[in-house]
């Protein structure tokens, strides 16, 4: 999937880029498309009315293994938007054992600064390689050529002296150029990579600590970098590696100090409160309204009324800065097999005013699945496999019956959609996934008599069935 400029991103553009990753589901791709659409919008639209415009959370309604999941996270990767996906059952009143829900955003931000520092990585990498290259090609050459080095004569009253020396020590300082300069293209062309050298590194100390708040235990970010700090911080160590292994932390290095640390928090920020994307799983699991007393009840009711300021719009403290939900999207997600979505608190539903049903997925649906995505089950095997010299054909009648299997093994025991092809996908092919390599390369061919030989057996019995698929 392409990351496109946002302006590009239209609702009919989105549909067409999620349906290469997930089969069906138009209704809930079409509600991500148009909230995604509208976050363009509202930042086209006059400072004086850009804030009174709020993100249309949405909340999904479907099985597991239908792609609720998949439809966010493809979301997000599209739109180049920091995301997280949490369990709703992760957290639980204060009081009760269990996170705060301010750690959502927490974690959402550092995902911001490291989606920014990934972004402005690619953008200096050429930089950074060539300053690394030009740095590696000189502990090459002091490795090969210790006494390449010219003192420059410090006599004031020679002047004949002094200009001679004067005049060596530029002619020595621009054959090293020119031998680094070699050296360097020696380096790019594969050459010396068993070369050892000596490089500086970075040894991070522990900067973060488990501490006990009113909302639990949390991970607390402390100010530990500066020299005097207790707790570590960057130590600095010299350390030998091949010239093979020694470019691409040179290039790390020299990227993170280009890198501009406050800017780069900032505009982490400005990302985190303008695209950022939040997907609550499992939230009919705390949607059990409580009859009043003490217990479990209390707990999950209790959940839902810490999220209402997070969703509705607070500003929550992180490492980086504070940051304001207002314009987060929160897209919620759950089966509701034991519960409504009218059991949810009233103040929280009005949070989440848009909402879709994903449809059960059926034996035509696994077929496509198996067939269609860019990356279907059966093409990562086939890439998988070649990797050991493995070419892997799966005939159509064989992909037919392998979403039979599936939906049968769902049926039998428990529904878990789209999840089941992977058991069924690893128990049809764990004896060449375990012989693999073999002594020559060879073709695997698998048709539908294969597939019924290996997973009719499993059929036979319930209880087997549950342990093995």
């Amino acid at each position: 999937m392409n990351a496109l400029p946002i302006e590009d991103l239209t609702p009919a553009q989105i549909v067409a880029e999620l349906d290469e990753y997930i089969i069906g589901q138009k209704a809930a791709k079409r509600a991500v498309a148009v909230a995604l659409r509208n976050r363009y919008r509202r930042l086209s639209l006059p400072e004086s009315i850009r804030n009174d415009v709020l993100p249309k959370n949405i909340l999904m309604i479907g099985p597991t293994g239908v792609g609720k999941t998949e439809i966010a996270r493809r979301l997000a990767q599209l739109a180049r938007a920091p995301f997280i996906k949490v369990e709703a059952t992760k957290f639980t009143e204060v009081g009760y054992v269990g996170r705060d829900v301010d750690s959502i955003i927490r974690d959402l931000a550092a995902n911001a600064v490291r989606l920014v520092e990934k972004e402005r990585a690619e953008l200096i990498e050429p930089a950074a390689r060539a300053s690394a290259l030009q740095k590696l090609a000189g502990m090459v050459l002091d490795r090969m050529e210790p006494d390449t080095g010219y003192e420059l004569g410090s006599d004031p009253l020679d002047t004949e002296s002094w200009i001679e020396q004067q005049r060596k020590f530029e002619e020595k300082a621009r054959e090293r150029e020119a031998r680094t300069l070699q050296i360097q293209a020696e380096i790019e062309a594969g050459q010396h990579q068993e070369v050892l050298v000596e490089i500086e590194t970075e040894e991070q100390g522990t900067q973060f600590l488990q501490v006990f708040t009113p909302q639990g235990m949390e991970e607390m970010g402390l100010d530990m970098m500066g020299p005097n700090s207790p707790f570590g911080g960057t130590r600095r160590a010299f350390r030998q590696a091949r010239v093979a292994d020694a470019l691409p932390i040179l290039i790390e290095s020299e990227s993170k100090q280009m890198m501009d640390s406050g800017t780069l928090n900032r505009e982490a920020i400005e990302r985190t409160e303008q695209t950022g994307i939040v997907f609550i799983d499992e939230i009919d699991k705390v949607a059990i309204q409580s009859k009043g007393g003490s217990g479990p009840d209390v707990s999950r009711e209790g959940v839902q009324r810490d999220l209402l300021p997070v969703i509705e719009g607070s500003t929550v403290a992180t490492k980086f800065g504070p940051v304001r939900t207002d314009h987060i999207l929160f897209i919620a997600a759950g089966a509701f097999h034991m519960a409504k979505p009218s059991d949810l608190i009233p103040e929280l539903q009005g949070r989440l005013p848009i909402r879709v049903e994903l449809e059960s997925l059926g034996e035509e649906d696994f077929v496509r699945i198996l067939r269609e995505p860019r990356n279907a089950l059966t093409k990562q095997y086939q890439q998988l496999l070649a990797v050991d010299g493995v070419q892997l054909a799966l005939t159509d009648d064989a992909i037919l019956e392998l979403a039979h299997f599936a939906r049968e093994a769902n049926q039998r025991i428990e529904n878990i959609g789209a999840r089941r092809l992977h058991t069924v996908m690893e128990r049809m092919l764990e004896d060449v996934l375990f012989e693999a390599p073999y002594a020559e390369e060879r073709t695997l061919v698998i048709d539908r008599q294969a597939v019924r030989d290996k997973l009719t057996p499993l059929l036979a019995n319930v209880e087997s069935l549950k342990r093995v698929l």
